[in-house]
């Protein structure tokens, strides 16, 4: 199925379709019929937020790559419910989590730097053919740009793609690969969030930590909760994309502005306009939960910010295409080792250190999925907890690079 056969094209119409299955879920979940109550003793709501418009993708109803949705939520309305989510963090409490937050995000850039390699070459021992190919069809040069984005984010698997130079079919294939490993991960992580205490006992781990700061923050919307007038609706909408139209503006500037006179400052994304966007709109908002505007959280802020992130986990999995990694088949089994590899190297390391679910969910997704994909996990366990992902995933830029690097030279060393 391609994007032209899409049987939807129209965006105001494929918007009113996602939100139509949100409403949907929220509606069911809430519903005593015992279907629905069933359903949702095994599959949480916002795991059908994000598989069923991937299904439509998939099936050709609607077309992610075609749409613009994904691009207009992840732009305007991250940033937006970043800046709502930050508004009641207590910085102090989260940077309690440092060490085991630290000890699993690095973790995840390890194993998947090792992975990749690791991958290309227990693949090669039965079917080197995959994993072969000369000059630009060289399979480990497409591999680099997912080394890229799964360290790093985008602006770091482009670094990848010009480094290695991979053909654009190749790189195609590669970036189907990358969407449909990440979300299915991503979907096996909400899952997961959702058995959390479970998994905990398997990893004989201590979540007080992460539920302290639960509590804490329960306890503080409770102690200034009330019932929101429409001016105080207006201002934390008026916060959140004011904010959000400084972070662009900000971007708009810096980025261009580094590209010209430090170009090689690249290697970090500084020359990201995503990245400024993602910085500024997460700092502004921990700067104003310092002021009194910390006290909208008791009229809703934190609600109206998981809205949005609701709306962009639903254009999140309308760009999961099921039928795209069939144009290659062979990548999807290095891919899948390749995950497999990170996925037993992060829970090897989270059990031998006890480290809550939590920790590995969000360490994990902030490698792989970035700033986008990193507050959606962090907010399935809590939705104050969204901000966390964004600051791992932040530091991934940094290294997304240098890791993708070296990871793609020992792929080539690797390689039949």
């Amino acid at each position: 199925m391609t994007d032209q056969t899409a049987l939807i094209t129209n965006d105001a119409v494929v918007l009113g379709i996602l939100m139509s299955i949100l409403g949907f879920v929220f509606w069911t979940s809430q519903s005593n019929h015992i279907i629905f109550k069933n359903l949702y003793k095994f599959v949480p709501p916002i795991l059908l937020c994000y598989f069923l418009p991937g299904l439509l993708n998939s099936t050709g109803v609607i077309s992610g790559s075609e749409s613009a949705l994904y691009s207009i939520a992840s732009r305007y309305l991250l940033p937006a419910s970043l800046v709502l989510f930050t508004l009641s963090l207590d910085l102090r409490e989260i940077w309690k989590l440092r060490k085991k937050a630290g000890l699993m995000f690095i973790t995840a850039s390890v194993s998947i730097m090792l992975g990749g390699p690791a991958a290309v070459f227990l693949v090669s021992l039965f079917a080197p053919e995959i994993v072969g190919g000369v000059g630009p069809e060289a399979i480990w040069r497409g591999l680099s740009t997912v080394a890229g984005t799964w360290i790093g984010g985008g602006a770091n698997q482009a670094a990848m793609y010009e480094i290695f130079k991979p053909s654009p079919d190749l790189f195609s294939a590669m970036v189907a690969l990358d969407v449909f490993i990440s979300y299915l991960w991503m979907v096996i992580l909400l899952f997961g969030a959702s058995r959390n205490v479970a998994i905990n006992k398997f990893l004989k781990a201590d979540d007080q930590s992460v539920s302290e700061i639960k509590d804490k923050i329960e306890a503080y919307q409770l102690g200034i909760m009330r019932i929101p007038k429409m001016e105080d609706i207006i201002l934390i909408l008026a916060i959140a994309f004011g904010v959000t139209g400084i972070a662009h503006f900000g971007a708009d500037n810096i980025a261009p502005w580094i590209t010209e006179n430090a170009p090689y400052l690249s290697t970090f994304s500084l020359t990201s306009g995503f990245f400024w966007l993602v910085i500024i709109a997460t700092t502004l908002g921990m700067l104003l939960s310092f002021t009194k505007l910390r006290n909208l959280e008791g009229a809703g802020a934190s609600r109206i910010a998981s809205v949005l992130l609701y709306v962009l986990i639903a254009t999140i999995g309308m760009q999961m295409n099921i039928m795209a990694i069939l144009n290659k088949p062979g990548v999807l089994i290095v891919g899948l080792v390749w995950i497999m590899i990170h996925i037993i190297v992060i829970f090897l390391v989270a059990k031998l250190t006890k480290t809550p679910f939590f920790f590995l969910a969000v360490g994990s997704m902030a490698n792989i999925g970035g700033p986008a994909s990193a507050p959606v996990i962090a907010s399935a366990f809590h939705p104050s907890l969204a901000p966390i992902g964004v600051l791992l995933a932040v530091f991934g830029y940094f290294i997304g690079t240098y890791g993708a690097y070296i990871c793609g030279l020992m792929m080539q060393a690797v390689s039949p």
